[in-house]
């Protein structure tokens, strides 16, 4: 947001720095970004001077130039090739010298000592758009006769120069989004060293009709939508350029004028913060303005000359037969204002800023009253803010009002009640602030004192200030104001202990999420918000369990996520675009589901669970010559899931491995511990991949942080290195093809509990010789026995147990 050093001198007297008014503003809470300092014409006319033609002849070599000398009030005439039709001699003109900076648009040039067709030139006379005051170039200025040659220009035609300040404004702080309301803050920030400064408003005490030869009614068919309405018609006006202060105040805010009349609403706007708009009224069809929504599909050509299509939530201004104009958010084509308009209808309403947010995220379209209505207007400043601009449409373009205000405003909005305690004050703030500051500053914001006793006051807060409804909100004011700056740090340090979690969870996510960086990982982070296709079946309709939004932005952003996957595949399909086809991502974040049975109206209604998700694809390693490369596989993301249990404290043996059908997977596995599923992964199905136009294959695997953390006691713990040799024994086992690896560990590891350390699977083989259905499993068992070395007797003991319980529980047989 931009705001004139000039402009807000209409509403305060300053007389300090840019600089130092940058200051306040920030410690006021509206931050100071940047200064830029803005001439009314670029370059501000330095090094031109007014000068005297003396002379004018044809040049010799060309027909369209002419030779002259001119007299610039120092030294002997210079010499300059003009070729403007209308110089002549006796003229007073604009002369830039040899080494001025002349700017026309984006385009700037310096004068040098040239030569043109033979003849020397010193110099140039200009034309308006040469120097930045007009678009005309038909000829020269011709300026009058009794300035004095050598006379700066910039004291003939005058230059505003400003200080611009950028400020970052906070969403909450829309009542800063104004000039008055800017001034409203440094009005009551000076007067904390008992300045005399007062908040000078523009009078509207003069407004009245002049006649009532233009009413038109207005009907306002949903006032949740918007709450007020007013407006008023003028007539007899005259369309057309507006004059210089009104386009050089708009100019400083980067605002590009356009006429008088659309000048002067952006002009109130950015004075009070209440969006106008103003309507053609000889384009109202049926005399009469509707405020309502059109059917879904509704086509309506903007401003910008777009045909968008409406929706039922569209809050428009209509006529009896169209549309006029998408309410607080952008005109219509056909209804504004052009140079043929000689009567209007102005608007000045408050909108419901949930509706205008929706309806310009739908559309696309960010304007400066869309900005406003989206964080809240006042309710209560429309009528002050349409009185001013009709009075200065009176001023600047003539004409007269022509009806009664109208005012629509069925349920009053009144100021917020809030009470404050003295003894919170002082405990927030650490300090006493003086009880007159207090109520001196509560005033000068706007808060009405009520009623107040030895602890208390009860407060009215005024409409404009829509973010204030809390009493530590009501703190905040007081102490941006008082300055955060005066409050002393006290010679005592006071602390109180807390207690970490067992295991802490931000320790162990920090702990993982490095863990996976130093593989090679980058952490991404997906929207909690989701589009509901992601969860419905094959006949349309939405899981059960899915969290849906009352009032959704958008389709794509209506229900909350259940999973994770979704999220990482649009992230692929993302970075596939950009060739980047090769990646290595995980996410911590939170899923969410209606708990079964529960009450959706009530926070134990829901389940939100915390959850960790991996995402590979494309090949392991980035191309190099000394690497030969592969691509990522299945081993390859469950090598990962192996090694974050290992980093987390789990033995493989405690783990129990399943197969996983489901719509996510092609193949995939499901890891339990004490019988609780704590993650699934595997690769992605070819289904999911079709949804997201994904080519290549991606392997996925989602842990539930909530249960590891659950199972995981935060402690680390340490053994001394073996003393005693382990010893490995192999075993070539014929099995059914349907026994998988993980049975054989399990039950390894349940017959043997104590010597057994690790089972491999090192060798697969399968052949006709074998049998029908069956194949070769060629396992490798380690075992050792910690306090002592193991002996022959001992190993062939396990074997033979082991061999045994595969025999019998398996069906399996040893290869010879």
């Amino acid at each position: 947001m931009k705001i004139s050093y000039n402009w807000l001198t209409d509403y305060v007297s300053l007389d300090m720095p840019a600089d130092k008014l940058a200051e306040l503003l920030t410690n006021t809470g509206l931050e100071v970004e940047g200064l830029e300092e803005f001439e009314s014409i670029k370059g501000g006319l330095n090094g031109l001077v007014v000068g005297e033609v003396v002379q004018c002849r044809p040049h010799p070599n060309a027909d369209k130039l002419s030779v002259t000398l001119v007299n610039v009030g120092d030294g002997d005439p210079l010499p300059i090739v003009c070729g403007a039709p209308n110089v002549a001699t006796g003229q007073i003109v604009v002369v830039a010298q040899v080494g001025t900076w002349l700017h026309m648009g984006d385009d700037s040039f310096q004068i040098k000592k040239t030569k043109i067709r033979g003849e020397q030139s010193m110099g140039m006379i200009c034309a308006e758009d040469e120097i930045g005051i007009g678009e005309d170039h038909e000829g020269i200025i011709v300026l009058d006769q009794d300035l004095t040659p050598g006379t700066p220009v910039s004291e003939v035609i005058e230059v505003m120069h400003d200080t611009v300040f950028e400020i970052g404004l906070t969403p909450n702080r829309i009542d800063g989004a104004s000039h008055i309301g800017t001034a409203r803050d440094v009005v009551a920030y000076l007067n904390q060293d008992d300045s005399t400064a007062q908040l000078h408003m523009p009078d509207v005490s003069s407004f009245k009709p002049d006649n009532t030869d233009l009413q038109i009614p207005v009907e306002v068919e949903d006032s949740e939508a918007c709450p007020r309405y007013s407006g008023v018609t003028l007539s007899g006006i005259k369309v057309m350029d507006s004059p210089v202060w009104l386009q050089n105040k708009l100019k400083a805010i980067g605002q590009t004028p356009i006429n008088n009349i659309v000048d002067i609403t952006n002009f109130v706007l950015h004075e009070t913060g209440q969006p106008l708009h103003a309507f053609d009224a000889n384009q109202i069809k049926g005399n009469k303005v509707v405020i309502k929504t059109l059917p879904d599909g509704t086509l309506f050509k903007t401003l910008d000359d777009t045909e968008r299509e409406l929706t039922s939530r569209d809050l428009m201004i209509c006529d009896v037969e169209e549309g006029l104009c998408i309410g607080g958010v952008f005109g219509g084509v056909s209804s504004g204002v052009n140079s043929n308009t000689s009567s209007i209808f102005l608007e000045s309403a408050c909108f419901n800023p949930v509706w205008i947010r929706k309806t310009a995220k739908h559309h696309g379209l960010n304007t400066d009253a869309s900005f406003r209505f989206e964080r809240g207007t006042d309710p209560n400043g429309t009528v002050y803010a349409l009185k001013r601009a009709a009075l200065l449409i009176k001023e600047i373009a003539g004409g007269a009002i022509s009806s009664e205000l109208v005012d629509l405003y069925p349920n009053p909005v009144k100021p917020y009640p809030v009470v404050l305690s003295w003894s919170n004050l002082d405990r927030l703030t650490g300090v006493q602030i003086p009880r007159e500051t207090v109520r001196q500053i509560l005033a000068l914001l706007d808060f009405t004192i009520v009623t107040e006793n030895s602890d208390q006051l009860n407060l009215e807060v005024a409409t404009y200030r829509v973010d204030v409804t809390r009493e530590v909100d009501v703190i905040e004011e007081i102490l941006r104001i008082y300055g955060y700056n005066n409050i002393g740090i006290s010679d005592q340090v006071q602390s109180t202990l807390s207690y970490a979690p067992s295991p802490d969870p931000e320790l162990l996510e920090n702990r993982i999420a490095e863990q996976l960086v130093s593989l090679g990982f980058h952490e991404m982070m997906a929207n909690s918000l989701t589009k509901s296709s992601y969860y419905t079946n094959q006949e349309d309709e939405l899981n059960p369990s899915v969290v849906r939004l009352l009032n959704p932005l958008s389709s794509d952003l209506g229900v909350m996520r259940q999973n994770l996957l979704f999220g990482g595949l649009e992230a692929v399909k993302l970075n596939a675009s950009y060739k980047r086809n090769q990646l290595k991502v995980f996410e911590f974040g939170n899923t969410y589901a209606l708990r079964d049975g529960g009450n959706p109206l009530t926070a134990d209604g829901y389940i939100e669970t915390r959850r960790l998700a991996l995402f590979l694809t494309g090949n392991k390693f980035d191309e190099h010559w000394q690497v030969q490369n592969e691509a990522n596989t299945f081993y390859t993301v469950k090598g990962v899931v192996n090694q974050i249990f290992t980093r987390l404290g789990f033995k493989a043996n405690e783990l129990g491995l399943q197969p996983i059908v489901n719509n996510d997977f092609k193949d995939g596995l499901t890891v339990s511990y004490r019988n609780k599923e704590v993650v699934v992964f595997g690769q992605v199905s070819q289904n999911r991949l079709n949804h997201f136009e994904i080519e290549t294959p991606v392997f996925y695997a989602s842990f539930n942080w909530d249960l590891l953390l659950r199972f995981h006691d935060g402690s680390v713990h340490y053994e001394d290195l073996p003393k005693y040799p382990e010893v490995r024994r192999d075993l070539a086992l014929i099995i059914d093809e349907n026994v998988s690896f993980t049975a054989i560990q399990d039950l390894a590891f349940h017959v043997e509990r104590k010597l057994l350390k690790s089972v491999n699977l090192f060798d697969v083989f399968q052949s006709d010789k074998l049998g029908s259905g069956m194949k070769s499993y060629a396992v490798s068992f380690v075992l050792q026995d910690e306090r002592k070395t193991l002996t022959d007797k001992q190993i062939e003991k396990v074997m033979k147990g082991l061999v045994s319980a595969f025999e019998q529980k398996l069906g399996a047989k040893l290869r010879s």
